[in-house]
């Protein structure tokens, strides 16, 4: 008997051994080019497993508006205003829309709250960044996944 007890004993005295290895530091080294890759496929809007065009070309992407389309990919929208007051939602819509005209602003509602999202950022770097920067004039400033419009 006293042998199994110190079996046992000796079996959780390993075991908590075990247990606190697992305390510590961990770091994780990412290699910059994945970031700048990913920035990269989300500026050509580049999906391999559905795209029939190259997956790399070397020119700049330029567009003529002109001849070109407003389509809606998956992006992100920094949201600058929630709230239930429908009046103050379109007064911040439109006091942004005065100070920043070369960008779209979208007033949305989902039940109970007015939304106010600005932007149409194809890679999530651009919109925190943009975050960053609204951060100062507006509070509870957060980035959204969600369709955008771009030109093709």
């Amino acid at each position: 008997m006293i042998k199994r007890g110190f079996i046992v004993g000796c079996f959780f005295l390993m075991l908590c051994q075990f247990a606190q290895a697992q305390e510590g530091k961990v770091f994780v080294v990412k290699d910059s080019l994945i970031g700048l890759l990913q920035e990269y496929r989300a500026y050509y809007a580049i999906n391999p497993s559905s795209s029939s065009k190259p997956l790399v070309t070397l020119e700049e992407k330029k567009i003529d508006k002109r001849y070109a389309k407003r389509v809606k990919v998956r992006g992100f929208r920094v949201q600058i205003f929630s709230g239930s007051n429908r009046t103050e939602a379109t007064n911040v819509q439109n006091s942004f829309l005065r100070q920043n005209s070369d960008m779209g602003a979208y007033l949305d509602y989902v039940e109970p709250n007015y939304r106010v999202k600005v932007g149409d950022f194809t890679s999530r770097s651009e919109a925190t960044a943009y975050m960053r920067e609204l951060r100062g004039t507006y509070r509870n400033v957060f980035v959204f996944v969600e369709d955008v419009w771009v030109w093709q």
